[in-house]
């Protein structure tokens, strides 16, 4: 009788992740659907305004979280795990954080 609990459980478990992305893929297409039509209506009425974006606000921002999360990870995971492929988990956004911020430097210079 455990067996049969344990593989009921395994596979309720296994789906439990599958229905999840499923219904977060629905939402999102859905999402995306109703602003496409928000925006072909704006458009058709002639209230449509392009959105504003700041790219050196925005590459200020995400550099110093990613080299602030960056720096955070590497330096535990070289405490934890020492020289091995596990800290590429926080060498990785610390050197995109470090080329926003370049990024944002060269720009801001320009």
């Amino acid at each position: 009788m455990d067996k049969l609990n344990s593989a009921a459980a395994q596979v309720i478990v296994s789906i439990i992740p599958i229905v999840g992305i499923v219904m977060g893929s629905v939402v999102v297409f859905f999402y995306l659907l109703w602003r496409h039509k928000q925006t072909s209506l704006l458009i058709q009425t002639g209230q449509y305004k392009k959105p504003v974006f700041d790219i050196l606000s925005f590459s200020l921002l995400a550099g110093l979280l990613l080299m602030s999360v960056g720096i955070g990870l590497t330096v535990f995971l070289a405490i934890a795990l020492g020289a091995s492929f596990g800290l590429l988990g926080g060498i990785i956004p610390l050197t995109i954080g470090i080329g926003l911020m370049a990024y944002y430097i060269v720009r801001q210079k320009s």
